[in-house]
């Protein structure tokens, strides 16, 4: 197989875009637009005449760090980028069906109609498809080969393929697809086959271990010759199946925003703007993100004054390891050289901060690492603690930490139960829950923590526990191995991904079976006395659904999670026939809860209706923090180059045009000023590829914050 060129966007033909600079004619002052002095606005013109539902994008370096603007272009080709900062600006449409136009020098206050140029031909056009329209061309084994006898191990089916190669693993870390993905660095060398030039990215840098063990463990392999064939065809020339459609109704109102923060070779899992609970929290203020493997080096945007800087959060105990290696989903080294950075390592994080959340008080609550795996005394065997008496903890990698923003004290909080993703109740204790506990639902009581400081006796943590013998109590407890006794109740590996406190009646609910085993919702009841009170439920994901990562829940109680089916699905546990206790509620009980909405974007040929869309998370705009309304299902749009929301049953897809590649692994709703109308709201999120030189610009470019906003119509301002 041959490596494959770069295609290297942003050349186009050298059209000029012009500014008016005499009397408008009748037919331009039709599609005249009014604008302020911090507002850039005019017609994009193509071949054809107006273009509509392109974008029209604003970028400069005259700010403290890259700052761009994007917006869409209304039915008659109108745009106007509105509140921009002070600043020179290079100014380009860019759409589908087009090559980027030659950039031109704008300024606040000035009137642009630009000119769109016509890709000259669909393998010109289809560098600007987002990643799906590319990935959707990979083949998949059809039932037939899930026989154990065409090199698929025994045992593994479809879905458990394509879970993996969604969910589980790859797009877990990476979108897929674009440019970087589809091609083969030159640097790696040639190959006699795509399979083999596979096999050798794959055991590239300190993630190697997490590619390779899921495609030559579990999958024995088999995934290499799929992936090789793919850029195998691409590198011949052959095209998407099918392409995508320019923005339509609201999704023309959008306005995106991004900034430049932390540095090229340390990615963001995800950041945080305000306290879900009260979205007003932190109104106008910094957005925090979260670097996990990366570094300690918290980045911090402010973006009243576009300036990026860094919070370099310190550990409990100086000498811990770093967080790398064994019982890590990251290495200390790396397996084979990266094609961008060959033998250096780049990640040497010990905080591992995965996710943070805001409090009421503004406070940043982090799930870090303070400390070495071995847990305290009180954790363990033998102790007194009330939840360590019936489920004692040894060990675990992750804790928790506190930064305060006014004082930059950062507090450290050390729980028993391991933290992956936080999120805050709804109660008077504002009581904080975390999953990544493995087979225990932890907590922390953060009014008694922060009245006393005693971290072991402000936490507890629940094993979990279902009520098979339905007599509404936790009783005594069968294993997850054993039998169910009908005298008994019976405790399930649980394992929380996503946690979701429950603003309805107090319930905590969570994904399971991310990594393994049947995927499920979990929901847990904490009860009068927990953990000693505490009982749980599973609800199995029916087909056509499954390969649960992220999920989210809304007012009314009603849980939503990303599949990797290609769905989004709600379970709503209001609409159960049958008992939700006894011997029967092992999982399987109430398929009736269950609804899915199909993602956005093409499928794999040949699988049937589907999306190859793989979402990493959804959220649920409790607040109407967005503009779309309250309670609205929203999911990353990992391979859509952007975020994707259910509104009365359609799809919303809110893109980043620009750079390509954009992957997002969480984001946050927050409103500066409820009486602002569109400019008091809005969602943030950062880019999480794991690799952030992987999207447009290659080797240099830095993780983003984008800012989501939703105009009235597209040339609000």
């Amino acid at each position: 197989m041959m490596t494959s060129r770069r295609f290297y966007l942003n050349t186009a033909a050298a059209v000029s875009l012009v500014a008016l600079a005499t009397a408008p004619s009748s037919a331009v002052a039709q599609n005249a637009v009014t604008l302020d002095n911090d507002d850039i606005g005019g017609v994009v013109n193509g071949p054809g005449g107006p273009e509509a539902g392109v974008w029209v994008v604003a970028e400069t370096t005259d700010l403290p760090t890259r700052f761009a603007r994007m917006v869409v272009t209304d039915d008659r080709g109108r745009y106007v980028l509105p509140d921009l900062p002070k600043a020179k600006y290079k100014i380009w449409v860019r759409g589908y069906g087009l090559i980027d136009s030659a950039h031109v020098d704008g300024e606040p206050g000035q009137h642009l109609d630009l000119t769109a140029v016509r890709a000259p031909n669909e393998a010109a056009a289809a560098q600007y498809y987002p990643a799906i329209y590319w990935y959707s061309m990979m083949k998949i084994p059809d039932n037939s080969q899930f026989d154990g006898q065409h090199g698929i191990p025994s045992g593994v089916n479809q879905q458990e393929w394509l879970t993996t190669i969604k969910n589980r693993a790859c797009i877990g870390c990476h979108q897929i697809g674009q440019l970087s993905t589809r091609t083969v660095p030159a640097a790696f060398g040639n190959f006699k086959s795509g399979e083999d030039a596979w096999i050798r990215r794959t055991q590239s840098g300190q993630a190697a271990e997490l590619m390779v063990n899921p495609l030559a463990g579990a999958l024995g392999g088999a995934p290499y010759k799929y992936f090789g064939d793919w850029t195998d065809r691409v590198a011949k020339g052959e095209l998407p199946h099918a392409k995508p459609e320019r923005p339509q109704g609201v999704e023309r109102n959008i306005v995106v925003t991004t900034w430049d923060w932390g540095d090229e070779k340390h990615y963001l899992h995800d950041l945080i703007a305000s306290d879900r609970r009260y979205p007003t929290v932190n109104a106008y203020g910094p957005l925090y993100g979260s670097t996990e493997y990366a570094t300690d080096s918290l980045p911090i945007l402010d973006p009243k004054t576009n300036n990026a800087t860094v919070f370099h959060a310190p550990v409990r105990d100086p000498s811990m390891p770093e967080s790398l290696g064994p019982g890590h989903a990251a290495m200390l080294t790396p397996l084979q050289p990266s094609a961008y950075w060959g033998n250096e390592k780049i990640w040497d994080s010990r905080v591992n901060n995965h996710n943070s959340m805001i409090d009421q008080n503004g406070r940043v609550w982090l799930a870090a690492a303070i400390r070495a795996g071995d847990n305290p005394d009180f954790c363990k065997k033998g102790s007194e603690h009330p939840s360590a008496k019936l489920f004692p903890i040894e060990r675990n990698v992750r804790q928790m930490s506190v930064l305060d923003p006014k004082t930059m004290k950062y507090t450290f909080v050390d729980t028993c139960f391991g933290t992956h993703h936080l999120q805050f109740a709804y109660d008077a204790n504002n009581t904080v829950w975390a999953s990544g506990g493995g087979q225990v639902l932890g907590w922390v009581n953060t009014k008694m923590f922060d009245e006393t400081g005693d971290a072991a006796k402000s936490q507890g943590w629940t094993a979990f526990v279902l009520d098979t013998n339905g007599n509404g109590k936790r009783d005594d407890y069968v294993e997850p191995n054993q039998p169910i006794d009908p005298t008994k109740d019976k405790r399930i590996a649980g394992g929380f991904y996503a946690v979701m406190p429950n603003p309805a009646d107090g319930s905590i609910w969570g994904t399971v079976g991310v990594f393994g085993g049947k995927g499920a919702v979990v929901r847990v009841d904490p009860g009068s006395n927990p953990p000693a009170t505490a009982l749980s439920e599973i609800y199995n994901i029916p087909l056509p659904g499954y390969g649960p990562r992220g999920g989210d829940i809304d007012s009314k109680g009603v849980v939503w999670v990303s599949l990797a089916s290609g769905h989004i699905g709600s379970f709503d546990r209001r609409l159960c026939k049958g008992p939700l206790n006894g011997p029967n509620a092992t999982g399987d009980h109430c398929p009736e809860g269950w609804k899915f909405y199909r993602y956005p974007g093409p499928g794999f040929e040949g699988i049937g209706d589907n999306s190859a869309e793989a979402s990493y998370y959804s959220w649920v705009d409790q607040h109407n923090t967005f503009g779309l309304g309250d309670d609205v299902p929203m999911s990353t749009g990992n391979l859509n180059d952007g975020l994707i929301a259910l509104k009365d049953g359609k799809m919303v897809t809110l893109r980043v045009p620009y750079p390509l590649g954009f992957y997002a692994k969480g984001f946050d709703g927050r409103i500066d000023d409820p009486n602002a109308g569109w400019k008091g709201r809005g969602l943030w999120t950062t880019s999480g590829d794991r690799t952030p030189w992987l999207k447009e610009g290659g080797k240099g470019r830095k993780p983003m914050v984008v800012h989501f906003q939703l105009r009235p119509d597209p040339l609000a301002h």
